[in-house]
């Protein structure tokens, strides 16, 4: 079995197209079962943010796996496979590992460096162990890029650059507005960006801040922790009135913030007024940006302003490499200690018999003589299987074609299913 991604990002495909594969609510568990339906794939998880989506799985054949899982996207994006397929990118077994690795490191952000995606690393891990996607194979590899990109930010300077996604608009909306301490904020949604956002706000200055959302109670619970305050989302255009900056980062699916409830709230102004966009599929209408002062900044914006000149970028690329060939050299050496088992196990066998068959040629043996026999025949054995079990673990380690595992299986004529059985009992993938 091998570790295959299949996915879409801000780095291969535009922000219109992503919006249409964007999930909400249950799409990601429903898309970790329609992965899992198809013969070849064992494992599956989904790792789905406001800029990629990507299917991680454990199969066993890679072209029946690939076009399955691309498929699966071209329903959900309801486009025919010849139109995504540029925008698709597939990695298999050691370039699925350090696709993840720098992928929860923050290299592969938009904003480079942000931590906001470990945190989606570990919610993707969960929905998919809740779905029942998750076996030896994906949780060896989620937790191991989880320590990664812990490893990177606690080791690094890379969180200077842009905690989250969050931080980097909010950086782009200080080009227009100068500073935002003392600007008065609006924010729209309650979910984990939108508290990402206050919080944010909340240690950036500014005057007031004002919560809107389609639920008024999840509103006034994100406003009353940062002592914000909570309007009903039908008031929207009252809240901008007074305000030098919106950001909107909801889960609705259609526009939120309209071009006519901007230019309501924007009646007589002519300062700027910056409206952050983080949705995906976007909140606001695009033809915000034809109003007096008004500037948008949203997901195409950042990905066109996506910079790998970020404090700390060399070090996090240093640390993934060597994370990535550490973990490779212990899959590798674990994916032959089922054979050097299953060999061991047939050598004593053979070993057990042959001192049966000796004793009862000479039964008139003595304790001590038996025994002299027995740690002898024992010693000759193991000597024997030495060299072979520790040169198999150390090519294990040198990549090629040869599969050193399966040539010691195939000249001791080792039993398929002995090796299978110690496979299923160790967890080694």
């Amino acid at each position: 079995m091998s570790v295959l991604v299949v996915g879409m990002s801000h780095r291969s495909a535009p922000v219109s197209l992503l919006e249409k594969v964007a999930l909400e609510g249950d799409d990601v568990a429903k898309l970790v079962h329609a992965a899992l339906d198809n013969e070849h794939v064992a494992e599956a998880a989904v790792l789905a943010t406001c800029n990629r989506v990507e299917v991680y799985a454990d199969v066993d054949r890679f072209h029946g796996s690939v076009e399955a899982i691309s498929g699966l996207l071209c329903e959900r994006a309801g486009e025919q496979l010849d139109d995504l397929l540029p925008h698709l990118y597939v990695h298999y077994d050691d370039g699925a590992v350090s696709h993840l690795f720098h992928v929860t490191s923050g290299l592969d952000s938009l904003a480079v460096g942000e931590a906001q995606i470990l945190g989606q690393a570990r919610e993707a891990l969960r929905v998919a162990q809740e779905n029942g996607g998750v076996g030896a194979a994906l949780n060896s590899l989620f937790q191991q890029a989880l320590r990664v990109g812990k490893r990177a930010h606690a080791e690094t300077d890379i969180d200077r650059a842009a905690p989250s996604l969050v931080g980097a608009a909010l950086d782009r909306a200080t080009g227009h507005l100068g500073t935002l301490e003392g600007k008065r904020a609006v924010v729209v949604g309650a979910g984990s960006m939108a508290a990402l956002a206050v919080a944010t706000l909340a240690r950036s200055g500014v005057e007031s801040i004002a919560v809107a959302n389609r639920t008024p109670h999840r509103a006034a619970r994100l406003a009353e922790s940062y002592a914000a305050s909570a309007v009903p989302l039908g008031d929207l255009r009252y809240a901008i009135e007074g305000a030098d900056l919106l950001v909107s980062c909801t889960g609705a699916v259609g526009v939120v913030v309209g071009e006519s409830t901007v230019a309501a709230g924007r009646a007589g102004r002519t300062e700027p007024f910056v409206v952050v966009d983080l949705a995906l599929p976007h909140d606001v209408d695009p033809g915000v940006m034809q109003l007096p002062g008004v500037h948008l900044v949203d997901l195409a914006t950042l990905a066109e302003a996506h910079d790998e000149d970020t404090v700390g970028v060399e070090d996090v690329r240093r640390i993934v490499a060597e994370e990535i060939t550490s973990y490779l050299a212990l899959r590798r050496a674990a994916s032959v200690t089922p054979t050097v088992i299953a060999l061991r196990t047939m050598a004593t066998g053979v070993v057990d018999a042959e001192l049966a068959r000796v004793f009862g040629r000479l039964p008139g043996l003595d304790d001590d003589a038996r025994a002299e026999v027995e740690q002898a025949v024992r010693r000759v054995a193991d000597k024997l299987l030495h060299q072979p079990t520790v040169r198999v673990k150390e090519l294990a380690n040198e990549v090629g074609a040869v599969s050193y595992a399966a040539a010691l299986a195939e000249l001791f004529a080792l039993d398929p299913e002995a090796v299978q059985a110690v496979t299923r009992a160790e967890g080694v993938t």
